[in-house]
């Protein structure tokens, strides 16, 4: 949910780690930190008085942003500052690392597999805030939390297939994957030109992305207006930064909220913590603690309900999941499998959850098929793929095939 950079080096060619983890690395800072540092750079103060302004000041006696070093390759120096949420003190298991009110989260509608619609509204709000243009208040007056999502382009942002290339698209070797973003991208298409674009032109004050000049008296300039890309940015943000709530106790709709703080938290398939809480008024939505914490420690949450394999995190996220490693028995060595894709080899194998027909078995297999390992880790090893999306889809198919062998 949340990162920012602070230093990076460039990958070296044996690096597996897929892209970085988390949300918010659009987010710029100055601030120099270590390991557990807190983040106090001007756009974080903002977001901690916006917090504290809606009701969730008790929190910030508990968290606050920090950063901690995430190894994004084998050599000692590929080393990335991770933005997340950090624990200003202890706390004991049962007891909640955050409560935020209800009334502060954004309530973007009903949960559905569709998310442009959920985007334009979202859209809609970040402009307002983005262009200073007229509309609600409490619109503008979210632009201090605004201001934390990932930016258009940034890191985070493009690590979804969503922003792929054809040629990186192709190069993950999984057809299932490559339709479904083709899928999402024709959405988002169908919904800017139904939606977005008659309502821009309709309204100067209505997905206006940038500020109005000095100087511009048109009431319909479209050179400010939001494009499609900025709307296939909303539809990515709702995929990966979106929790599903479920109303009161008599309702049996389920809601999109985006939820301060909560969804700044990064990924751990491990997290013992639990989410909890309803969307309804006077409700509150909460982390709490499933171990001790330390003052120190960061707070991740398990993305996905913690089940689901990297073929969603590189879609829905931007990044590739290495943790929960599986080690293999005796008989097969003791090589470390990355639990994220045990589970996509199982689909392949015809086993676990979510199991596909035995049509989209055969494809996949064919796809993967193309190329061998060895092909791929000396692909990879050659320094050759050098675009980040590339890259990311080799790491993301050698990942596949080791998992596949481990257990076949």
């Amino acid at each position: 949910m949340a990162k920012s950079k602070t230093k990076k080096k460039k990958k070296s060619s044996g690096s597996s780690s897929g892209g970085l983890k988390g949300f918010g690395g659009g987010s710029s800072s100055s601030t120099k930190s270590s390991a557990g540092g807190i983040d106090r750079s001007p756009s974080s103060m903002k977001f901690y008085n916006y917090i504290q302004r809606n009701g969730g000041e008790s929190n910030l006696k508990r968290v606050g942003l920090g950063y901690f070093p995430l190894q994004i390759g084998p050599d000692k120096n590929d080393i990335i500052q991770l933005r997340g949420v950090i624990a200003l003190k202890d706390i004991s298991k049962g007891e909640a690392i955050i409560d935020i009110p209800y009334e502060m989260a954004i309530n973007l509608g009903r949960e559905s597999a569709d998310p442009t619609l959920p985007a334009t509204t979202l859209l809609q709000k970040y402009c307002t805030w983005k262009s200073n243009s007229d509309g609600p208040p409490g619109d503008k007056e979210k632009g201090d939390y605004f201001a934390m999502l990932p930016n258009l382009e940034s890191d985070d942002c493009l690590g979804s297939t969503d922003f792929f290339t054809d040629t990186a698209l192709d190069m993950l070797q999984n057809p299932i994957i490559v339709e479904e973003t083709l899928s999402r991208r024709e959405m988002v298409a169908a919904r800017y030109e139904r939606d977005v674009l008659p309502m821009a032109q309709m309204s100067s004050n209505l997905y206006r992305w940038e500020e109005r000049k000095e100087d511009d008296d048109s009431d319909n300039d479209e050179s400010n207006i939001a494009t499609q890309l900025h709307l296939q940015w909303a539809s990515w943000i709702i995929t990966s930064r979106v929790l599903t709530v479920q109303g009161p106790p008599e309702s049996t709709t389920a809601n999109r909220l985006l939820i301060p703080l909560i969804d700044m938290c990064n990924h751990d398939r491990d997290s013992p913590h639990v989410l909890t809480g309803r969307a309804m008024e006077g409700g509150s939505l909460k982390v709490v603690a499933g171990a001790d914490i330390k003052a120190g420690d960061q707070i991740n949450i398990g993305y996905g309900g913690s089940v689901e394999g990297n073929d969603r995190f590189i879609q829905d996220y931007g990044f590739l999941d290495s943790g929960g490693s599986l080690e293999l028995g005796k008989n097969k060595g003791k090589e470390l499998i990355p639990e994220a894709y045990k589970i996509v080899a199982k689909k392949l194998l015809g086993k676990g959850r979510n199991r596909m027909s035995v049509a989209e078995e055969e494809k996949m297999l064919d796809a993967i098929q193309a190329t061998t390992l060895d092909d791929d880790i000396a692909l990879l090893a050659s320094g050759k793929v050098t675009n980040n999306d590339e890259r990311m889809a080799l790491e993301y198919r050698i990942g596949v095939k080791r998992a596949y062998n481990a257990l076949w």
